[in-house]
């Protein structure tokens, strides 16, 4: 039996984690955030103090680590059986991730690793590449995008009610940088699928962004 799969692509903070878990639970379906794949892998990295611009030494620590996933109605990441969601939004760890999965042998490695979530009764799947490449021949493929502006003022809100001390300019250039190394890298960059519906959230609610992924299915 074929196995659906909707892949929701976008830039970091577009919203696509929050609306692909909701998602998820409307259809009872999997869920992979395969952003908290990478980000897991820089946190592996850091802890392991490997070089993040030696391609070899990141691949041997992506080969080496496991991940397991609590999917509640908040996304719970273990790293070697040791919980480490608080680390995976922080702007320090998204700028190492964001440079490790330009490295084709480690994309390479994690990309069975993503393929495997792929099992009855369906899978929701975001990311910046699961319509382009993961996942190719997904049954609805969306590309969800706000301004950088918006999507900076998202973390700095995010980052300060957590209690973590955050900078708005700060946190905006990142995101830009972050968009144009994306976007510009040679294996799979950040870039809308063909046949991918996209859904700008800038002035979107999520309860609105929820309910037009929704009604892509027939």
């Amino acid at each position: 039996m074929t196995v659906p799969v909707l892949t929701i692509d976008g830039p970091s903070g577009a919203g696509k984690g929050t609306v692909s878990r909701a998602v998820a639970r409307k259809l009872d379906w999997n869920y992979l955030d395969s952003g908290s794949i990478y980000r897991s892998l820089a946190v592996a990295a850091l802890v392991a103090g490997v070089d993040i611009n030696d391609e070899p030494s990141v691949t041997a620590v992506a080969e080496e680590m496991k991940l397991a996933f609590d999917c509640g109605d908040e996304l719970t990441v273990f790293l070697n059986g040791e919980n480490i969601t608080s680390q995976l939004p922080l702007e320090s760890t998204a700028k190492v991730a964001s440079i490790v999965a330009a490295w084709p042998e480690v994309r390479r490695v994690l990309l069975q690793k993503q393929r495997d979530f792929k099992v009855l009764p369906g899978l929701v799947a975001d990311g910046r590449d699961m319509g382009t490449v993961v996942f190719p021949e997904a049954t609805i493929k969306v590309f969800l995008t706000a301004s950088a502006e918006e999507r900076a003022l998202r973390r700095y809100k995010q980052l300060k009610e957590k209690g973590i001390d955050a900078n708005l300019a700060q946190i905006t250039c990142e995101i830009e940088e972050r968009d144009r190394r994306d976007s510009e890298r040679a294996s799979a960059p950040l870039k809308i699928a063909e046949d991918a519906v996209l859904i700008d959230s800038s002035s979107m609610s999520i309860e609105s962004v929820i309910a037009e992924v929704l009604a892509l299915f027939p």
